[in-house]
């Protein structure tokens, strides 16, 4: 019988999610098995199995663990759950939990010449427009945004910037998540408005913690991308190439340069978007795979 693989990176909030939910029940003969320094925990989620492991941070290592967990274990597809900074408070705000429509890495840079050309493609990142407090010329001269290859199993490689989530999958989502109510309250800490669910966005994925205010807005404006995290991307590209369908939650923990994230708020975020993901997976009448991050 095909199950829901759960990718957890090692952040506690999603594994106090987890565990507390009252909804997780680890199975009675084979709770765990290790592999390749990872242990993959089986058991049920409101009744439907589910494995889920603890990834480690970074892209590497979560996209490491997603391939050992599709090709290990028998499963349909992965809906993929943790945490994410937010590039627009008026749209995704503290507690919110984000539905992309398409996550990219947009940490993958190729460094251009110096001095930069007159001439700029869209999407160049030009340091002399960062200049403070004039703009001028900069000796770091601009980097490239570049595509990553995508390899699949009988077609050619194929280069994309943005990789789509699964249509089926998130039109699911969409009906099953409309009238979710979320958290407010973590412990004695309440936001004081009630958090929501955004569809439709498009999420960013890059190896650093993002917390320059003008880099947020170049990534906002240059790529409409309302969210930034470490991990969404590397499971769309390995779900993709391993042609299993997929589906990504993102509990809001900040806003890069303005609201800083603390354990109160990053544990509501987390259980936020456990509680979405937990929806989708009763929603879905087909054996079907959960991942976190």
């Amino acid at each position: 019988m095909s199950s829901i693989n759960l990718a957890v990176p090692l952040v506690l909030g999603l594994l106090l999610a987890l565990r507390d939910s009252g909804l997780y029940e680890p199975d009675n003969e084979n709770a765990y098995v290790d592999i390749a320094g990872r242990r993959f925990h089986m058991g049920s989620l409101n009744n439907t199995p589910i494995i889920y492991v603890k990834t480690g941070s970074l892209s590497v290592n979560v996209a490491t663990a997603v391939q050992i967990l599709l090709d290990r274990f028998r499963d349909h597809g992965i809906s993929f759950f943790g945490n994410a900074g937010s590039l627009d408070e008026e749209t995704l705000a503290p507690g919110d939990v984000s539905v992309p429509e398409a996550v990219a890495f947009t940490g993958i840079w190729e460094w251009k010449k110096f001095p930069t050309e007159d001439k700029l493609e869209d999407g160049r990142l030009v340091f002399r427009e960062f200049n403070y407090p004039h703009n001028g010329e900069n000796l770091l001269g601009s980097v490239e945004f570049r595509k990553v290859k995508l390899f699949s199993q009988g077609e050619p490689p194929k280069d994309l910037f943005t990789l789509p989530i699964s249509k089926s999958w998130y039109r699911v989502a969409t009906e099953a998540l409309k009238d979710l109510e979320l958290r407010r309250c973590y412990i004695d800490a309440c936001l004081p408005y009630t958090p929501k669910v955004v569809f439709g966005s498009r999420g960013s994925t890059f190896d650093m913690y993002l917390k320059n205010k003008a880099y947020e807005d170049f990534l906002r404006e240059t790529f409409k991308v309302l969210s930034a995290d470490t991990s969404s991307a590397s499971v769309a590209l390995t779900s993709m190439s391993n042609e299993k369908l997929f589906v990504v939650f993102r509990g809001v923990s900040n806003v890069v340069g303005g609201t800083s994230s603390n354990s109160r708020l990053s544990n509501l975020a987390s259980i936020n978007a456990f509680l979405a993901a937990t929806k989708l997976i009763n929603s879905i009448s087909t054996p079907r795979v959960a991942c976190e991050s």
